[in-house]
């Protein structure tokens, strides 16, 4: 039986490390937390905001997700979306999910990220 979704891995590639590090830490905020040495070998990075685990893998042939993307939820959208600006990051606000404030983002390899808060009125 399912119990949670433990972790949401996304494809980077080789030697984007760094902005990835950069990007997850200082713009949203995330910890980076740390690999098995056996996967550390392969590249990539995880990252860590409370339960929310996103692991960024290394692709050989690698293209970011234009559309698959995770949905991270977040409190004081709006003040997030602030966050995500003053670092460079665009924010694309979207309101054709009921009961929610959203926007979608990229990170620096081009992957689609989607943050929303819920608003009370028809969430999900």
């Amino acid at each position: 039986m399912l119990a949670a979704v433990d972790h949401v891995q996304l494809a980077a590639p080789a030697g984007a490390e760094d902005a990835l590090r950069a990007y997850y830490t200082d713009v949203l905020g995330m910890t980076e937390i740390p690999k098995p040495p056996v996967l550390a070998a392969r590249g990539g990075c995880w990252f860590q905001a409370g339960a929310v685990q996103l692991h960024l893998g290394i692709e050989t042939d690698f293209w970011p997700a234009k559309k698959a993307h995770p949905g991270l939820r977040v409190t004081r959208i709006e003040a997030y979306a602030a966050r995500l600006l003053e670092h460079g990051a665009k924010v694309i606000w979207d309101d054709s999910l009921p009961g929610h404030r959203r926007f979608y983002s990229e990170d620096p390899v081009g992957n689609r990220l989607e943050f929303l808060e819920p608003t009370g009125t028809g969430a999900l």
